[in-house]
């Protein structure tokens, strides 16, 4: 079993976008399983490739509503519509430590993707689950979640965000 680990900004590889999974494999099978266990180790809710140095488009979440695992991965995922209707969560990133801002995306999503077995999925998606879809289908396309903000409140966090790690917090 492959082993992933989490990048941490500052990072190139956060302004790079991912490439499409051409065929879902055996590599792509144990990319994804690599992912779920970086993804419940670190304690998240969410993925995208480029958050463990892959430039693929694979994401993965899990809410774990209730203490329930409920692992869903999305190869090659598109939005294909969104809401009009707006909401605001308040996001995090793994990969971005101690720092988070309010960020207003469409209320809910549908989503077309590749499953692990290589077939077509369609999935909806509204709330929280929908927020994290598309936080993580950001880190595929070279985008982060600050990149919402403005540059101002963006610089600010990320000032923020240096500071805790030069004092090791």
């Amino acid at each position: 079993m492959i082993s992933l680990s989490l990048v941490i900004a500052p990072d190139p590889v956060f302004r790079q976008v991912a490439e499409p999974v051409a065929a879902v494999d055996d590599e792509t099978r144990a990319q994804v399983a690599a992912m779920f266990e970086t993804l419940y180790r670190e304690q998240g809710l969410g993925l995208g490739a480029n958050m463990v140095g892959l430039l693929r488009r694979i994401i993965v979440v899990d809410l774990q509503e209730d203490g329930k695992k409920s692992p869903l991965a999305m190869i090659n995922p598109v939005v294909t519509q969104a809401s009009k209707e707006t909401h605001v969560f308040e996001e995090a990133s793994l990969s971005f430590p101690g720092i988070a801002a309010k960020i207003r995306r469409p209320a809910s999503i549908e989503v077309t993707c590749l499953d692990t077995d290589g077939q077509s999925r369609t999935h909806e998606a509204t709330g929280l689950l929908s927020t994290v879809i598309q936080h993580e289908m950001d880190y595929l396309d070279g985008r982060i979640y600050l990149d919402h903000l403005s540059v101002t409140k963006r610089n600010m966090l990320l000032k923020k965000m240096a500071r805790l790690k030069r004092s090791g917090a």
